[in-house]
């Protein structure tokens, strides 16, 4: 019933996630080894639902409208959002000026300013294609459109029960957890592509290629992922390896971790371990060539 074997791996990391929900609202206090893993999982899920928007994890539509509903509850947002968003407009444009995620919006700058403010702002300019893809689907494909309601109708269900049986175990471990998933899969888009160039059909993307990859389904490989959105995540590896030699190197990343440590701490007092910016050199240079040609 699965359309790969490897996705026993993303169904072994629902089961965890589901189980350690229960058994944290059964205890009813932080265990923080527990809880912080439960975090971890709980950014997992958005994963999921990024995987699962460009190749269903199922053969059988039913087994996926299930695990939809799973995901929405446990991610936090109705799993339907990634499709007007994600597939049609940010793989559509990636990162370029019609891109509702675009990294630039505001500013050229990244430093932990602008990476700490992104998902909100992403996120607020993300809404209105929400809008429209209901509107879209109500008119155009009313099963899809039915399907997209019952997910928010699922993911309102949830919230209200945990809430009204004890709403303060329901904010630490229902919705601070689903935050924290909608809050860091922002982040990662915006590591991915923040002073890449999203005109270059190598550079548009940063890569995370350490050990990351494993406990994220392999979503650091960015570029590939750009080059055939439908590729399974198992398959990222191996597809990453034939075009990593095209890759900038400062767009490749060993450490998620020390990226972020160097970048938006040491950064800010010693400006080497700061980005530069692909986009703008690129900008720069397209300025200077009438000006070349005319000399």
């Amino acid at each position: 019933m699965l359309r790969y074997k490897a996705d026993r791996k993303t169904l072994l990391w629902a089961f965890m996630i589901t189980v350690c929900f229960a058994l944290q609202w059964y205890l009813g206090e932080i265990v923080w080894p527990l809880y912080l893993f439960y975090l971890y999982l709980s950014v997992t899920v958005s994963v999921i639902a990024h995987n699962h928007n460009h190749l269903p994890i199922w053969k059988n539509d039913t087994l996926n409208l299930i695990s939809e509903y799973w995901i929405s509850v446990f991610y936090g947002f109705p799993t339907f959002a990634w499709i007007p968003t994600h597939n049609r407009n940010h793989h559509k444009y990636n990162n370029k000026e019609e891109d509702y995620t675009k990294t630039y919006r505001f500013t050229e700058a990244n430093n932990f300013f602008t990476f700490i403010s992104y998902p909100s702002i992403s996120g607020y300019f993300q809404q209105s294609a929400l809008a429209q893809y209901l509107k879209e689907m109500k008119q155009k494909n009313p099963k899809k459109f039915r399907a997209a309601i019952s997910q928010i109708v699922i993911l309102v269900l949830w919230l209200a029960f945990w809430l009204i049986l004890d709403w303060k175990k329901a904010l630490i471990y229902v919705v601070l957890p689903q935050q924290f998933s909608v809050f860091m899969v922002l982040i990662f888009n915006y590591i991915q592509h923040v002073h890449a160039d999203e005109e270059s059909k190598w550079n548009h993307s940063r890569n995370i290629i350490g050990s990351l990859n494993f406990f994220m389904f392999n979503n650091g490989l960015h570029t590939v992922h750009h080059q055939n959105a439908a590729l399974h995540w198992s398959l990222l590896p191996e597809a990453h390896a034939k075009i990593e030699h095209e890759i900038d190197d400062s767009l490749k990343v060993n450490s998620f971790w020390w990226f972020l440590f160097s970048t938006y701490i040491l950064g800010i007092f010693i400006p080497s371990f700061r980005t530069r910016s692909m986009r703008v050199d690129r900008i720069k240079r397209q300025q200077q060539q009438p000006a070349t040609a005319n000399a």
